[in-house]
C-alpha cells in the first residue's frame, strides 16, 4: 500500500476518533443554569440561603437522571446587592443567549434586570415584590406581595383590628408596599380600615423613635412594618422602645430562621407575617394533594440538607423547579422563547406555594387564595399557620 495512503487514512481514523470523543464529551458536559444573587452585602441573607436551597435542588435533580441525560449545574454570580452589578452581572449573561436566568432576590436588583431581559431569557426573579408586565420574560416568585398584604387586611378586619398605622422604608421595597396598601384599601370588603399613621424611613436610619411616637400617639390596634434586612431590626427595636404593645405585621421578607434568632430580645410579642403556602400546617390544613406530596418533597430534601424550611428556601425552590422541569419537557437546547410559551400556558401545576395557573396569573401564577398568615412561635421556634388560604382567620 502506498505509504501516502496509509498514513491518510490512519489521519482520516484519528480524526473521526477525536471528533467521537468530543462529540460524547459535549453530550455529557452540564446543562449550565447562571443565577444572580446577592451573595455579599446587605441582602446577603437573602442569596446565600437561596444559593444552599439551589444546590439542594440540584442534587436532586442529578439523582434523579439531570435535564435530558445532562447534569444539572447552577453557576452563581453575585451582584453584591448593588443594583449596577445585576446591570453588569446580567448583561453578561444575556450577551450568551441562554435560554434561562434566575435571580435576583432583591425588589431593586430584579427592576434593573426587566429592561436588560425585554426580549430573553427567561428570567426568574426570587422576589415576591416585582409585579412584571403581563407577557414579558420576566416572572416573579412566590404570591404578591400585594396578595399578600390583601391576605393581611382581612386577617385584620376579620380580627377587628380596624384602626391600622403603617411604617416603610423608602427603598423600592416600600415603595411597593405603599402600592400594595392603597390597592387593598380600594377593595369594598376594607372600607371600613383606617389608616390612622403612615410613616417612612431611611434604610440607613439608626432609630425610628420620632416615626414610633407618633404612631403610638395615633392609637392603632395593629402594626405593619415593611422592609428587610438590618433595617427591620431598628423598626423592631423601636417598637419596644416606645412602649408599644400590640400586634406587629411584616414582609415574608423577614420569614427566615436566622433573622428570628438573632433579633429576638426584641421581637414583638405578637408577630404576623402573611406568606404563600408552604410552612407545615400538620393538625391545622389540609391542601390539595398534589401541593401537599411537592411540600413533603420539599421539607425532605431542606431537612437532609440541614436547610431552614423558610420563605428565602420557598422562593427559590418552585421557581427552579418550573424551570428545570421546563427544560426536561422541551430538552436542554430550548429558545428562551419556546420556555416563555410553555410557561404562559402552564396550568395545575402543584408547588410548595400551591396551585400554579399561569393563564389566570400571568407571570406569577399564585394568587390570593395562595396566602395564609402565620404567627412567629418563639419556643417552638415555627411560623404557625393562623388563617385560611385568603387571610380568614382558622377558628382558635
Amino acid at each position: 500500500m502506498n505509504p501516502f495512503h496509509k498514513g491518510r487514512r490512519v489521519g482520516l481514523a484519528a480524526l473521526m476518533l477525536l471528533m467521537l470523543v468530543a462529540g460524547a464529551a459535549r453530550a455529557q458536559s452540564p446543562l449550565q443554569v447562571t443565577v444572580i444573587l446577592p451573595l455579599t452585602g446587605n441582602g446577603a441573607f437573602l442569596g446565600q440561603g437561596q444559593q444552599r436551597t439551589l444546590q439542594a435542588l440540584q442534587a436532586q435533580v442529578n439523582k434523579d437522571g439531570g435535564v435530558g441525560g445532562r447534569q444539572l449545574e447552577f453557576v452563581y454570580r453575585d451582584d453584591q446587592s448593588s443594583p449596577q452589578v445585576t446591570v453588569q452581572l446580567t448583561n453578561a449573561a444575556v450577551a450568551q443567549r441562554p435560554a434561562v436566568l434566575l435571580g435576583s432576590s432583591l425588589v431593586a436588583m430584579c427592576n434593573a434586570m426587566v429592561p436588560l431581559v425585554r426580549n430573553g431569557p427567561f428570567t426568574y426573579c426570587l422576589s415576591p415584590a416585582i409585579q412584571p408586565a403581563a407577557g414579558g420574560y420576566m416572572y416573579s416568585s412566590g404570591t404578591s406581595t400585594h396578595d399578600l398584604l390583601a391576605a393581611d387586611f382581612r386577617y385584620f378586619r376579620s380580627r377587628g383590628w380596624t384602626r391600622v398605622a403603617l411604617i416603610s422604608s423608602t427603598d423600592a421595597t416600600g415603595q411597593d408596599f405603599q402600592n400594595g396598601v392603597n390597592a387593598a384599601l380600594r377593595m369594598p370588603d376594607n372600607a371600613g380600615i383606617q389608616i390612622v399613621e403612615n410613616a417612612r424611613f431611611n434604610q440607613t436610619d439608626v432609630s425610628v423613635s420620632a416615626q414610633m411616637e407618633r404612631i403610638r400617639a395615633a392609637d392603632p390596634q395593629v402594626l405593619v412594618t415593611w422592609t428587610t434586612g438590618g433595617p427591620i431590626a431598628t423598626v423592631f427595636k423601636g417598637i419596644v422602645q416606645a412602649g408599644l404593645n400590640i400586634p406587629v405585621m411584616t414582609t415574608n421578607g423577614n420569614q427566615i430562621f436566622e433573622q428570628m434568632d438573632q433579633y429576638a430580645e426584641f421581637l414583638p410579642r405578637e408577630l404576623y407575617i402573611a406568606t404563600s403556602l408552604f410552612p407545615p400546617h400538620e393538625g391545622r390544613l389540609t391542601y390539595e394533594p398534589g401541593v401537599e406530596q411537592a411540600q413533603q418533597r420539599f421539607y425532605t430534601a431542606m431537612n437532609e440538607a440541614k436547610i431552614g424550611i423558610d420563605n428565602r428556601a420557598a422562593l427559590a425552590w418552585d421557581a427552579a423547579n418550573l424551570l428545570v422541569e421546563a427544560l426536561q419537557k422541551l430538552g436542554p437546547g430550548a429558545t428562551a422563547a419556546q420556555v416563555k410559551a410553555h410557561m404562559e400556558g402552564l396550568t395545575g401545576w402543584a408547588g410548595i406555594s400551591g396551585i400554579y395557573d399561569f393563564r389566570q396569573v400571568p407571570s406569577r401564577g399564585l394568587g390570593i387564595a395562595n396566602a395564609v398568615v402565620t404567627r412567629w412561635d418563639p419556643a417552638a421556634r415555627l411560623w404557625t399557620v393562623v388563617s385560611r388560604p385568603g387571610g380568614e382567620p382558622l377558628t382558635p
